[in-house]
């Protein structure tokens, strides 16, 4: 139970920013472990921001409640995943090689590739969320946060990291997929969809873009990089939101 414990914590403290107990730390045996917890993350920053939205709502009106829900959820992260995808705007854009695609995604700063492609990215997740149905706007967020999650857990088994050095955010990551860490993942990534009933279907979609995903960057760098993890997760998190409108619009 306190392996358990320390695994969960190394979780917390990788993928968010909330303070953790001084004993979680990067321990790469407990950071594979701990890709396990990556939609239970969902659960807490998905909720989060969920309050913070009712509680903008409240204060203020639907607009900027979504838009300071946006910013509690980016501050909670770090903009851990938002980077992922500006980084590989910036080398799938610039880049015509899979050298350069890579040497561009490691570079620290953001091109206009990068900067166009963020603010569309949230431009588009706000203007999805604002269009959902109010009342079910709490499990919503919750959903497509845990959900998003779990989609780089699943390229990550069906697919291969490509970077040798160890300089990468998810090198410790990609070492080993076991049944012990898909399993628990998919029970965090799959529960909160029991809400929404047949409505649950919208998983396809993202689903459909993450395959893409994988195929699309196998085609231009042989596998996928932390970088594309965070991609994964950014452009699932929207294409729940999307699935999820056209659901409750034609049915």
């Amino acid at each position: 139970m306190k392996k358990e414990i320390r695994i969960f914590f190394t979780a917390l403290m990788f993928y968010t920013r909330i303070p953790c107990p001084q004993f979680a730390d990067h321990n790469p045996e407990y950071l594979n472990k701990a890709t396990r917890y990556f939609p239970l993350m969902g659960w807490i920053v998905g909720g989060i921001v969920a309050l913070s939205f009712y509680l903008f709502e409240y204060l203020l009106n639907m607009p900027m409640a979504i838009l300071l829900s946006t910013i509690t959820g980016i501050f909670v992260t770090g903009a851990f995943h938002e980077d992922g995808f500006a980084d590989v705007c910036d080398g799938f854009g610039g880049g015509w090689n899979n050298e350069r695609i890579l040497e561009i995604m490691k570079d620290s700063r953001t091109g206009a590739y990068g900067s166009i492609g963020i603010a569309l990215m949230l431009l588009t997740k706000m203007t999805a969320i604002y269009t959902a149905p109010p009342v079910h706007m709490g499990m919503l967020i919750i959903a497509a946060h845990s959900f998003s999650r779990l989609c780089p857990v699943l390229l990550m088994t069906v697919s291969t990291y490509v970077r040798e050095n160890e300089d990468s955010k998810a090198k410790p990551l990609a070492k080993a997929i076991t049944a012990a860490e898909i399993i628990p993942a998919c029970i965090f990534g799959m529960f909160p969809l029991l809400y929404f009933g047949i409505y649950a279907t919208v998983i396809i979609l993202p689903l459909l873009g993450m395959i893409y995903l994988r195929y699309y960057f196998h085609k231009w760098i042989g596998g996928y990089t932390g970088d594309c993890l965070g991609t994964v997760q950014q452009v699932s998190e929207v294409l729940f939101y999307i699935g999820m409108i056209m659901l409750w619009k034609f049915f």
